[in-house]
């Protein structure tokens, strides 16, 4: 059969697994029986690239004399044999198909150093906590980066691993500077891409080609490759859907767009591209109905929304598909020693989401507007699960990391007991708000069913601002959370922010404060400090005086609007920060330099924190609520006991009494209660079970002790239950 649908994504996303958006629009069309094939060209150019030949290409191609390069290019060009040689053999260790190579990388003899090496020095420390396979990959990461910057110095300066032409997409109002650097001569990447692109057009024919661009490092590729189609097969038709179309291209009205696509689609793209496959790929003539498109009609830009059909439901759109892909070519990096950043880069994850859509959706930096954020959709637990036992089958990986705006702690805990119901072995990570319905006890359910870290937004650490934001949290609270997760062993990544309207620069530093107090206390192992940026779907961009901002333009651009540029009404210059902010960051994700005053962070002059040293001690010490809801949900993790009965004597008096030996994974402990209550005790620890399909209330429980026995309260908070709550007795 013909295939009608092409996809792909163009370079550059990831090394270490696809972005999946072709693969979630390829298991839809899986659904409506439509032939799809998909490729990610990032992954397929950077194995070109990086490979003996085409390292021997890369040396061999026209670039400035030798005289004029910097001395880090003189030194890899003098390396060129040893590049070559050793290029092939390092990609297949990056693979995880060649391990042994690392005894040798981690000799420091085998691979050529340029500049990258030099900042090993600094980074000696950290191999302690390194294994040998993780300090070749940092090793060979450096490695390919030389390479990477003899690439941007000789051959093309907007070549980067992860984005390609990245400047072209960034706030780009006008589409004159990607219209004028797609009239010039293919650059040597776009001469790779058009290589691997000619074979795959060649090979599928397709009537319908499909690229999304889920960044702005994506689209000036995505322009080159639709260029390159309507060049050689102006029959195809070709859309651009994904992330920056979504954010950025709302408001587009540039008709020279249309030179290089026939379609854009907005949001969800299940529904867009069905119609654009009925539009397309007919062989009879149809009425021609759009969702969400733009288009080119009488040398105007249309946005067509013509349609009456409704979206797919969440549970219609099938189970991402990621057949096609090379899987097993994907190369894992260790860029820098940040615990989640390196979760980013290295190993591959099968990517799924528990809901679209955020179910908070008031924070006030957020694009809460657009429909992928304001349409809330969970999906069922049962169906999470049936989707990842069906990835595992196809894939081989069961590494999954859900891509939720922020996963909703409700389903977390019912993933987490499907997950533990079937028996399923998974790793899984996501993104979560750090509210207080994460307990010690849904963290260690969560921890259970193979979480291993979440990643939240604590933004400015400072109760003031995060009112502003719309948070629904205080810094005490995110601490509580954090120590939650960590004591139960799941890393937790804070995403921090600086330079939001009306921040003063005494909330700058205290917020660095708070954040040194959470790192001190060793609730949080990871963070990244961003710079906020407005954005034009945000409340703070469509209400930008409101929150202190002003504006540099009201002017609606005629290509890409998202970005805005502003001023802070303080006039307080935020840029100047960054540096001191996240050097300090560095120190403390790796438990050092706590001690320093925060003034040692900056070359100019700051204020002396107002937050109490203690602050985040302090709010740790508070214990959490103990009073146990009626309607809580009480999960037993652990396996059958082995009851034995015995005596007890006091007094003249004697009592039948039962010790329960429970055995867990790391330790075995024993209990012992009344002959009665410990019978009653090991039916009903069955029915608790995290096997059963049924959950119990603490009503429930309550209920049936006192049809047998006396007094629950008494034997609830009693010692051998306590014991019991310390091995795997959850509340829920």
């Amino acid at each position: 059969m013909k295939t009608q649908v092409f996809l792909i994504t163009p370079p550059f996303t990831q090394l270490n697994t696809p972005y999946p958006a072709t693969a979630y629009i390829k298991g839809f069309l899986n659904t409506k029986n439509i032939s799809a094939t998909q490729a990610d060209l990032g992954i397929e150019v950077i194995l070109k690239l990086f490979s003996k030949k085409g390292l021997e290409d890369l040396f061999n191609y026209p670039r400035p004399k030798t005289q004029n390069l910097t001395p880090n290019s003189q030194r890899i060009f003098a390396l060129q044999d040893e590049y070559i040689k050793t290029i092939d053999s390092v990609i297949a260790f990056l693979q995880g198909k060649n391990p042994t190579l690392a005894l040798q990388i981690c000799q420091e003899d085998y691979l050529p150093e340029a500049s990258r090496f030099a900042q090993l020095e600094e980074l000696d420390w950290a191999f302690g906590t390194m294994g040998t396979q993780d300090k070749a990959k940092h090793l060979a990461t450096l490695y390919l980066e030389d390479i990477s910057d003899f690439i941007v110095e000789c051959v093309d300066a907007n070549f980067g691993f992860s984005r390609y032409a990245e400047r072209l997409g960034r706030s780009a109002n006008s589409f004159d500077e990607l219209y004028s650097a797609l009239q010039e001569k293919p650059t040597y990447i776009d001469e790779v891409l058009f290589s691997i692109l000619k074979e795959r057009i060649e090979t599928i024919q397709p009537e319908l080609f499909l690229i999304s661009v889920p960044f702005p490092g994506n689209l000036y590729s995505a322009f080159r490759s639709a260029q390159w189609v309507k060049k050689y097969h102006p029959n195809i038709k070709i859309s651009m859907g994904g992330g920056f179309p979504n954010t950025e291209l709302r408001s587009l009205s540039d008709a020279r767009v249309f030179e290089f696509f026939d379609y854009i689609t907005l949001d969800d793209g299940e529904l867009p591209v069905e119609l654009l496959v009925e539009a397309v790929c007919q062989t009879e003539p149809v009425e021609v109905f759009f969702k969400r498109t733009f288009l080119l009609e009488n040398e105007k830009v249309v946005y067509k929304n013509n349609s009456l059909k409704p979206d797919y439901k969440q549970s219609e759109v099938g189970t991402p598909d990621y057949s096609d892909l090379l899987l097993d070519k994907y190369i894992s990096v260790i860029e820098i020693v940040n615990p989640m950043h390196r979760m980013w880069s290295d190993g591959r994850w099968n990517k799924l989401t528990m809901a679209h859509g955020c179910y908070w959706g008031k924070c006030t930096f957020c694009d809460i507007s657009l429909d992928y954020i304001k349409l809330y959709e969970p999906i069922a637990a049962n169906l999470l699960c049936d989707r990842m036992e069906e990835m595992i089958t196809q894939t081989g990986q069961n590494g999954f990391h859900y891509v939720d705006e922020a996963a909703p702690p409700a389903l977390m805990r019912a993933l987490a007991l499907e997950i533990l119901r079937r028996k399923l072995s998974v790793t899984w990570w996501t993104n979560i708000r750090f509210e207080k319905s994460f307990t010690a006890d849904l963290c260690l359910l969560l921890k259970a069913s193979g979480c291993i870290a979440v990643s939240g937004g604590l933004e400015v650490a400072s109760d003031r601002l995060l009112q502003l934001i719309d948070k629904g949290v205080t810094v005490e609270q995110v601490a509580k959370v954090t120590r939650n997760f960590t004591e139960a062993g799941i890393m937790v990544h804070a995403y921090l922010m600086y330079g939001y309207p009306t921040q003063t620069v005494q909330e700058t530093v205290d917020s660095l404060e708070m954040v040194r107090q959470l790192f001190e206390a060793g609730v949080l192992q990871s963070g990244f400090w961003h710079q906020f940026a407005m954005t034009a779907h945000s409340p703070v961009g469509m209400n930008s005086e409101q929150f202190g901002a002003i504006k540099e333009t009201e002017t609606i651009g005629t290509f890409a609007n998202n970005d805005i540029n502003f001023k802070d009404s303080t006039g307080i210059d935020h840029d100047k920060f960054s540096f001191g902010l996240k050097k300090s960051l560095f120190n403390f994700m790796h438990g050092i330099c706590f001690d320093y005053e925060l003034q040692d962070w900056f070359d100019f002059k700051i204020p002396k924190t107002k937050i109490h040293p203690d602050f985040i001690a302090n709010a740790l010490e508070d214990d959490e609520d103990f009073n146990i809801k009626l309607t809580a949900k009480i999960v037993w993790l652990g396996g059958k006991p082995i009851a034995e009965h015995f005596a007890k004597s006091k007094k003249g008096n004697s009592w039948e009494m039962l010790a329960l030996t429970f055995h867990d994974k790391k330790e075995s402990f024993t209990i012992q209660t009344g002959k009665r209550e410990g019978e009653w005790l090991v039916q009903m620890l069955e029915k608790l079970s995290v096997s059963q399909s049924k959950t119990y209330s603490f009503k429930e429980i309550k209920s049936d002790f006192e049809t047998h026995l006396e007094d629950f309260e008494l034997f609830w908070y009693s010692k051998p239950v306590n014991a019991l709550r310390e091995f795997g007795l959850l509340v829920l």
